[in-house]
């Protein structure tokens, strides 16, 4: 396949996950990059988050409207992903490339069994949340733990983000359910928003490192983009648990392929 219809193709897959999970595309933008494209993951991590964070932006914005996206949840965690990117786009910058592939199969492994785990069980009780919606304006109710927790999350977030490319959102959507008693519809699109501002920073921070592949980065981020306006769609009609374990299932084959070629058993 030609080289830039096939980065439309695998943008589009990016775009597909992110519309029906609220997360996965950044973990998933890699593999693509490296496996399908044949990038190193230094130069794979920008290409991923230009696409992640666009599709990003567009996912945000259709919530917005929506008046589904906690904006100042996602402003706290976004800042804090913000202030980590860099610093993660630095180590980036001077680790060699097998380690960082094996980081990220781990990484990937690592997000794979916390879906399946979590496919497998309820919703933590509204009881147990740091940050609960107020029952007269709907808002979340802001505590000194609530709080710290979110700032937690953006700033492993933003350091993922920065040092493997990933938009976040397999931290991001976990913690949002685990700390909140939002709906879940609600989760995504506030990580989605949580994504744009973490890649936006993460993108700037590669980009003073060295040249973008943008002959790589535009189609993959247009296929991205179209694929979320149409899984928008998609999403409504799908069941989300099973969705969850598909998605866990070919992560999983994924960060094997991607451990394969950290140890040498599979050729660039």
């Amino acid at each position: 396949m030609e080289p830039t219809t096939l980065a439309v193709a695998l943008g589009a897959v990016i775009g597909l996950v992110m519309a029906l999970t609220g997360a996965g595309g950044g973990v998933m933008a890699i593999p693509l990059l490296v496996l399908g494209l044949h990038l190193p993951v230094q130069q794979a991590a920008p290409v991923g988050l230009v696409a992640v964070g666009l599709a990003a932006v567009l996912g945000a914005a259709l919530g917005l409207r929506q008046g589904i996206v906690r904006y100042r949840a996602a402003a706290l965690i976004g800042t804090a992903g913000m202030l980590m990117a860099p610093l993660g786009v630095f180590l980036a910058q001077r680790l060699p490339n097998r380690p960082l592939l094996g980081a990220f199969a781990l990484v990937l492994i690592y997000t794979a069994w916390r879906m399946l785990r979590r496919s497998k069980l309820s919703i933590p009780l509204a009881a147990a949340a740091l940050c609960r919606v107020s029952s007269t304006d709907q808002r979340l109710t802001w505590t000194l733990p609530c709080a710290r927790a979110l700032t937690g999350t953006g700033l492993i977030a933003g350091l993922l983000s920065g040092l493997l490319g990933v938009g976040g959102g397999f931290v991001i959507v976990p913690a949002l359910t685990r700390y909140t008693d939002l709906d879940i519809r609600s989760i995504q699109l506030t990580s989605l928003a949580v994504i744009a501002l973490v890649s936006l920073s993460g993108v700037s921070a590669a980009a003073m490192h060295g040249p973008l592949r943008w002959d790589v980065a535009l189609p993959f981020a247009c296929g991205a983009v179209l694929a979320l306006l149409a899984g928008q769609q998609i999403a409504k009609m799908l069941n989300a648990k099973s969705l969850q374990q598909a998605f866990a299932w070919f992560s999983l084959l994924v960060a094997l392929l991607m451990l394969a070629r950290a140890m040498g058993w599979v050729a660039n």
